[in-house]
């Protein structure tokens, strides 16, 4: 039986801040570039693991991610669900497998929680949340000028 490496607290938090990275530099791409170039980037990802340790359900692994990553050229929702798929898969490499990065054990996992943020992402719709901001950020400006001079 494979014996999961011990977890420390840069494996949660590197990951989770690399996919907040991640959503704010994509959400910066314009459409459809940022659609379709998410589709093809979780359809590789499905083949991350080709040599896994896990044999033959390794390829109907990639073989249902790439369904799923294809149905994603029209959904956000399925590019989403394809990250969330991979998630699940790290999470069993890290408890049973092979770590996708063989000089560090705890690979699987940070890959699992960098996955599952940006899969939040995507189940929103991929919202441009630095546009978004920025826009904002602009708005709050003009109002408080706005009140500033009719004072």
């Amino acid at each position: 039986m494979h014996t999961a490496p011990p977890l420390h607290l840069a494996d949660y938090l590197g990951p989770a801040a690399g996919a907040i990275v991640f959503v704010l530099l994509m959400s910066r791409v314009k459409e459809p570039a940022r659609h379709n170039f998410n589709a093809i980037l979780v359809a590789g990802a499905g083949g991350a693991y080709l040599s896994g340790g896990f044999g033959l359900w390794e390829l109907l692994y990639a073989a249902a991610a790439a369904v799923v990553a294809y149905l994603g050229l029209r959904s956000y929702r399925f590019i989403g669900l394809a990250w969330l798929m991979h998630a699940g898969w790290d999470l069993l490499h890290h408890f049973y497998g092979n770590a996708i990065w063989p000089f560090m054990p705890t690979s699987s996992f940070g890959c699992m929680i960098f996955d599952t943020v940006i899969a939040v992402w995507f189940l929103a719709g991929a919202p441009s949340i630095a546009a978004g901001a920025a826009e904002t950020s602009i708005a709050r400006h003009a109002v408080s000028t706005t009140q500033s001079r009719a004072v």
